[in-house]
């Protein structure tokens, strides 16, 4: 008699991976599952773009006070503000430990769509220089993949979600599947060339690739330029799971989603060697259901789901589930970032920009291409933009009146730069999370205790950053250049990865080169917990690719039985 299961697959999670999950398996016909522990999300009344700051009670800048109370770790990040704070956990619900002298700032969203709505949505593949990093200089694990093994899947990807963006032929930055690219201000396009003039052509400024529509594109509208994009978008006009991955797999009929749910382990069935289903904890009611399924994808975010991973103890696994290599945990890692340079430019005044491009410049990656720097290992890219002064500067302006209001608006400030660099950290096994002895969230399940610091190779690249930025502006011709090597602490980048890191062998990490456990084989981690490496580009299309491919190699998988 065959086994009977709830449901054929059950994914943990309903954002950026667990959307790609959830749209790859029900199209292959699995009756999938999917759990989100945070609310479901109404666009019509929960996205709110367009309201102005002058609508809200607090200007837009929210209640301090309630903030302080609630969400102090949350409102570090830009887009936790009067209205977007909705979208980012209360800190006291959520809790998590560092040591004192360890800060890093998880900022996290729990809601149907989680992250995927306040995202930055930057989408940049990576190339072999990254998969191969590791093995070429000692630090962390060989990837069991290269380029050539995801390039199909960022193409599928890309393809569905739709990216903006301009083709620069770069070894280091492959090109893509793009939609048209947006168009870079006067002064951007002004300095492209004479960055490239100035240092050799190695410095390549290109307009952001991003997941932001520039034509209609498979149901979903073009932007329209309004620009506060982390409030949500009525249009759909960027990728969020809500968007697009969420509805392509309800038109199945085979996805059932359930919000309110909070997974506190994966159950294990020792004598199967296999996966059984989750325990579930609704997060309103407190009460607990078990979900039985063929197939488990965690896609809970990457200290979501290792937080997940090791609170599933067993007899087998009593350190974690699937932790034979005992790696579950270590090796977690973030971009090192903030640090780079400003500077203002005196022409072009004749020049403005028309509406609130959702997007900036991108400079790829140009440290340790093809020659070693003296004081670091691995690279770097910058994101930034210029702009002319608008409105805003108004309120460090004397005058006041109809008169004065309106001349912010016909007589423009100047132009300004800004570029930040987003550079690599180094995969390093006591940057870890573990299980807090003594914390619990709100519903009775060990908080996370995170540990990861900053080592010198980072240290050093931020000072490089803001050398090298500094460089730029000044061949462009910019003023009043102001370099700035401050770096935030891990995690505020938002770009946490590792901790069940992919392996080419069992003792060396969690996963194999399908996302796959290697101890427990119907068991799929496909978010940013997978990630042997951080390389210095934004990690999600990465991510969505890695999540495709191991859905389509477990519905193989499933269909020769070997699940």
């Amino acid at each position: 008699m065959a086994d009977s299961y709830d449901y054929d697959a059950i994914v943990v999670g309903s954002g950026m991976s667990g959307g790609w999950a959830a749209k790859e398996l029900t199209q292959a016909g699995l009756r999938t599952l999917v759990l989100e522990a945070g609310r479901p999300i109404d666009p019509l009344t929960d996205y709110v773009e367009h309201v102005q700051p002058w609508q809200m009670h607090f200007r837009g800048f929210g209640d301090r006070k309630a903030m302080e109370r609630d969400q102090p770790i949350q409102s570090r990040c830009y887009a936790c503000d009067e209205v977007g704070h909705k979208f980012f956990v209360k800190d006291k619900e959520n809790p998590y430990t560092t040591p004192a002298d360890a800060p890093f700032n998880w900022l996290r969203g729990r809601q149907v769509g989680g992250r995927s709505i306040m995202w930055g949505r930057q989408v940049y593949r990576w190339s072999d220089l990254d998969f191969e990093a590791n093995l070429k200089d000692g630090h962390g694990t060989d990837w069991p993949i290269r380029y050539r093994d995801i390039a199909p899947w960022y193409a599928h990807v890309e393809r569905f979600i739709g990216v903006s963006g301009a083709r620069e032929g770069l070894s280091q930055l492959p090109d893509g599947e793009f939609l048209k690219p947006m168009q870079m201000t006067a002064v951007e396009a002004a300095a492209r060339p004479r960055i490239l003039k100035a240092f050799g052509g190695e410095r390549v400024m290109t307009i952001g690739r991003v997941a932001i529509l520039t034509d209609n594109h498979n149901g979903r509208l073009a932007c329209h330029y309004c620009g506060p994009c982390e409030k949500g978008c009525i249009t759909n006009s960027y990728f969020s799971s809500i968007a697009a991955t969420l509805p392509a797999a309800r038109a199945t009929g085979n996805l059932t989603l359930r919000p309110h749910s909070v997974v506190a382990e994966i159950l294990y069935d020792p004598k199967k060697g296999r996966a059984s289903g989750v325990r579930v904890i609704d997060a309103l009611t407190r009460h607990e259901t078990v979900f039985t399924s063929r197939i488990v994808f965690c896609c809970a975010s990457t200290i979501e789901s290792v937080r997940l991973l090791l609170n599933s103890k067993s007899a087998t696994f009593p350190d974690g589930l699937a932790n034979s290599s005992g790696t579950l945990g270590k090796y977690v890692m973030d971009h090192n970032f903030g640090s780079g340079a400003g500077g203002s430019y005196t022409g072009l005044l004749d020049k403005r920009t028309i509406g609130n491009r959702p997007n900036g410049v991108y400079i790829a990656r140009f440290r340790n291409v093809k020659t070693q720097h003296p004081d670091f290992l691995r690279g770097y890219g910058f994101q930034g933009g210029a702009d002319r002064q608008g409105w805003g500067r108004g309120q460090w302006m004397p005058g006041y009146g109809a008169a004065f209001k309106q001349s912010l608006i016909d007589e423009l400030g100047e132009w300004g730069f800004w570029g930040t660099g987003f550079g690599e950290s180094l995969p390093r096994e006591s940057n870890r999370v573990t299980l807090d002895p003594d914390v619990k969230d709100a519903w009775g399940i060990p908080a996370a205790r995170i540990e990861v610091r900053w080592s010198d190779n980072e240290r050093a690249m931020e000072k490089d950053m803001a050398i090298t930025m500094a460089e730029m502006l000044d061949a462009a011709g910019f003023k009043n250049v102001r370099p700035n090597d401050g770096m935030n602490p891990p995690g505020h980048c938002i770009h946490e990865m590792g901790g069940a890191r992919m392996s080419r062998t069992p003792k060396d990490g969690v996963l194999n080169g399908w996302n796959q456990a290697w101890d427990v084989k119907n068991l799929f981690v496909t978010d940013g917990s997978c990630m042997a490496s951080t390389a210095c580009q934004n990690p999600s299309i990465t991510y969505m690719a890695l999540t495709a491919r191991a859905a389509s190699h477990a519905v193989s998988a499933m269909k020769k039985n070997e699940l």
